[in-house]
């Protein structure tokens, strides 16, 4: 068996239940071939894994792993709406981390979502990005991710 769920499963790694939206909006949403999925939390099983700003309270390593943590409750969003079978690309991904004063290795810590979604989906993993240092982030999370996918069949 291939695709991106035996991918998952070779790395270890499991779909996390879809989190529920913390406001008005909806975890992901298809137009034409592309699914856009909403920011997502460093969240499992209902619960914040953490929170801090990332060189504070928060490493930049366990911000990197909460990044890939982002990026699967994403491909969870995606999964729930259309399958991960049918994604030919991810397109982009944006992320977002709650930076002290001074941290500017922002781009090490998106990486983990970044380099989860390569090793899920190969060549078709790698994408466009953008990495934001912010102030703040809903609940006090370190960081927030989110991504657009290309899919067939639409």
């Amino acid at each position: 068996m291939s695709g991106p769920h035996a991918k998952l499963a070779e790395l270890g790694r499991t779909l996390p239940a879809v989190t529920p939206p913390l406001a008005a909006y909806v975890p992901a949403v298809q137009t034409g071939n592309h699914v856009y999925v909403s920011g997502q939390l460093p969240m499992l099983d209902g619960a914040l894994l953490a929170t801090g700003k990332v060189g504070a309270e928060v490493t930049p390593e366990a911000a990197k792993e909460l990044a890939a943590q982002c990026a699967l409750n994403g491909l969870a969003a995606l999964d729930a709406l259309v399958g991960l079978d049918r994604v030919v690309r991810i397109v982009k991904v944006v992320g977002f981390v709650a930076a002290a004063p001074g941290f500017t290795a922002v781009p090490g810590v998106v990486n983990g979502a970044s380099e989860l979604l390569a090793a899920v989906f190969g060549e078709a993993g790698r994408h466009a990005r953008s990495a934001v240092g912010v102030a703040e982030l809903p609940l006090g999370a370190p960081v927030e991710v989110e991504l657009i996918a290309e899919v067939a069949g639409a």
